[in-house]
């Protein structure tokens, strides 16, 4: 949940039950639970997830209704919660990732989410497997085409508003516009439908972090009793469900999720995030001798979306002290400069990336020559993509980048990379409960930086290949 999107919500006083004390299962009780759940996944053959906002309290990201939850604080007179990183850095939970591993293994066929920010999509759930109940802080979408356009930064609006943004469709063209619900907005007949229909269908819903308050999204998981379905809850206070359901459990969900994974012998995969930026270098002739160029770096979603994951850019020239370096520290980041079109250099860009990235930085050697025709050129995005993932995972820490596509033109180019920025690993049951141990001791962030095991050298330098 973002504390953006809790400002932005309309007032309502009636929020349901808030602050109610938490329930711990006693160990030994905890572990037959665990168990009972995995046997149960086991011999699931439509299991559904119905998850809320705790299974993201891991990430980072407060939740409404606990102790400390967004809700529970306003009701007694007190502040928001402090997140413990920017809402767009947030890192899906080891629950996410575990969801991802059981959807990859077919054993999880669909997940329902009443969470707005989208950590299921960036986790790596399929859209056409996911419904957002509730919307998404990060999608847009084309009231006229139907279009979705995920983005990297927080949309500025709630309430299917219209953003300041149109649909990239030249055919199209209309006003984009948030997906997120108000409270009085009425839930998306799409996401509804099929959501409805896996309940209907499911042997087994499995309800995560959600205290099953807000209707008519928290009466989806009682559909697939009528067809003889089960529902496991998971969550640490009491909800309105429970005596529905089969199996009712009181533990931290990760917890739970990875005792759970690890009664199945199932891997639970690192969180590897991939960024976007445009490189566009622009330039005229001076008299044929030299050359005025301008350079930009933009984000993907267009010249005036916000580039959130880039604090600052250094920009210098290692083989020509002639020419001066530059440093960029506010957006959009653009740089001028006159050189002599006879003389090709090599131009160094330094990416710092924004807190909540667990790479501080990484380098990009770009050679300039405004004599040389080049072709242009576009990659397979998901090899790229997944190239880049396995380059992270295997180096364990980020940095690693790659060009997507490139077009030339005669008096312009424009590039686009991709960026691994942060990593986060999910190394078995003992250190699972290390993490959910600084978790409950508050000791943020909880990510795997990029300088462990590297000696200390945090940037990543590779060849920006051009052709």
């Amino acid at each position: 949940m973002s504390l953006g999107y809790a400002q932005k919500l309309s007032y309502r006083e009636d929020v349901g039950t808030v602050g109610m004390s938490e329930i711990f299962d006693p160990p030994d009780l905890l572990q037959q639970k665990i168990e009972e759940l995995a046997l149960m996944i086991k011999k699931s053959k439509h299991l559904v997830a119905f998850t809320g906002a705790g299974i993201s309290t891991s990430s980072g990201i407060p939740d409404f209704r606990g102790p400390k939850g967004v809700w529970t604080l306003q009701r007694a007179g007190m502040g928001l919660p402090e997140a413990s990183l920017p809402f767009h850095r947030a890192m899906p939970s080891l629950t996410h990732m575990a969801l991802v591993e059981l959807e990859r293994a077919d054993i999880l066929k669909f997940v329902i989410s009443q969470n707005v920010d989208s950590l299921h999509l960036r986790s790596g759930i399929p859209r056409e497997k996911l419904a957002e109940l509730h919307g998404n802080s990060f999608r847009e979408v084309c009231p006229a085409c139907g279009i979705e356009y995920i983005r990297d930064f927080e949309v500025e609006t709630i309430g299917m508003k219209e953003t300041s943004r149109r649909c990239s469709d030249t055919k199209c063209g209309a006003k984009l516009k948030d997906s997120v619900l108000d409270w009085e907005d009425a839930l998306p007949p799409k996401e509804m439908n099929s959501a409805e229909k896996h309940c209907r269908t499911a042997d087994l819903v499995l309800c995560l972090g959600t205290s099953l308050q807000i209707t008519p999204a928290c009466n989806l998981p009682l559909k697939c009793i009528r067809n003889g379905g089960k529902i496991v809850i998971v969550n640490l206070q009491p909800t309105p469900k429970d005596k529905k359901a089969s199996l009712v459990i009181h533990g931290l969900v990760d917890k739970v999720i990875a005792g759970v994974m690890n009664f199945l012998s199932l891997c639970i995969p690192p969180y590897i995030r991939i960024d976007f930026a445009q490189l566009s270098l622009s330039h005229s002739p001076k008299k044929n001798t030299y050359v005025k160029w301008t350079l930009r770096i933009t984000s993907i979603h267009g010249p005036r979306a916000p580039l959130a994951f880039l604090k600052s850019v250094e920009i210098s020239f290692p083989e020509r002290p002639d020419l001066k370096a530059a440093f960029l520290d506010k957006q959009p980041f653009h740089l001028k400069r006159e050189t002599a079109r006879k003389r090709p250099f090599k131009m160094l860009l330094t990416f710092h990336f924004c807190d909540g990235c667990s790479c501080p930085s990484t380098s990009i050697e770009w050679p300039i020559d405004f004599q040389v025709t080049k072709g242009s050129f576009v990659q397979d995005k998901d090899e790229v993509l997944r190239s880049l993932k396995n380059a992270a995972g295997e180096e364990s820490h980020g940095g690693q980048y790659a060009a997507l596509e490139a077009k030339f033109l005669p008096r312009s180019e424009v590039t686009t990379i991709a960026i691994a920025t942060s990593i986060c690993r999910f190394d078995g049951l003992a250190d699972v409960n290390r993490r959910l141990d600084m978790i409950s001791n508050n000791c943020f962030p909880l990510i795997k930086r990029c300088n462990e095991g590297t000696n200390g050298n945090t940037t990543s330098e590779k060849r920006f290949k051009r052709t």
